[in-house]
């Protein structure tokens, strides 16, 4: 973008840097990063972005908006650093490899300390600034001797992420029912609850098994037309049974 400005009646052109909404992150976490001095980039590129977590590969997925930023966390923004090249290509290759290797390392430690957790999944960023473990447990775990292995072994800082069933699927799901990606590992950013009464509003079925998303929840797309059906409700009439008339009598 170029923004004119006029100086001391003389007509001063200044150079404004993009802002775009990336998409990163195991968790798929949505930020609004700068492009450096004139870089254009179009949707589904993929970028290699500095944010509060470290280097970390990216997603484009528009220009930034004060409507599309309006509900980001200022947070998670960040700047792009540039398109990502072959070498990345190849490094990030390694890093699949490397994240796998500190997933058996880290299940092996949790079963020798008896910890009560199920690790998930590990995610390493791209630069190497940290490694995320994320885990499953139903009561508060100590695993402070845990992260002293592991950043004694891998010689990075080492963060502890527990998550709840919902975010277990959106990190390990791929396709529902309706033979799409799932919602939680494409385009939600958060998920907020869903009840059985958006089911029996929408007349859904109420059979567990085919309202319940990948994650034994109910789906979340229940609630993308709760609204709608709300607002119609209170229009609509309402449907009510007439009382059979006993016409024989009558004649």
């Amino acid at each position: 973008m170029v923004s004119l400005f006029l100086i001391n009646n003389e007509l001063s052109v200044e150079s404004l840097m993009t802002e775009y909404i990336l998409r990163y992150g195991s968790l798929r976490m949505l930020g609004s990063c700068t492009a450096r001095d004139n870089d254009q980039f179009t949707r589904n590129q993929q970028v290699l972005a500095k944010t509060a977590r470290g280097v970390e590969l990216a997603e484009v997925l528009c220009e930034a908006t004060d409507h599309t930023s309006k509900d980001l966390q200022p947070d998670l923004g960040g700047c792009i650093v540039r398109q990502l090249d072959t070498a990345d290509r190849q490094q990030l290759d390694q890093l699949h490899q490397t994240e796998r290797q500190i997933w058996e390392f880290c299940q092996n430690q949790i079963q020798k300390l008896k910890l009560d957790m199920r690790p998930i999944d590990v995610e390493q960023v791209f630069g190497g600034e940290r490694i995320l473990v994320y885990y499953l447990a139903e009561n508060r775990v100590d695993f402070r001797e845990l992260v002293k292995i592991l950043s004694a072994e891998f010689s990075t800082r080492i963060e502890m992420r527990q998550i709840g069933v919902r975010d277990e699927a959106k990190l390990l799901a791929d396709y529902g029912d309706c033979g799409k990606q799932v919602c939680c590992n494409t385009h939600l950013s958060e998920m907020p609850p869903v009840s059985m009464k958006m089911a029996k509003l929408q007349k859904a079925t109420l059979d567990p098994s085919k309202i319940s998303g990948r994650c034994g929840r109910l789906k979340c797309c229940l609630r993308y037309e709760y609204e709608t059906y709300q607002e119609l409700k209170q229009e609509f009439f309402t449907v009510s049974v007439l009382p059979e008339a006993n016409f024989l009598q009558q004649s």
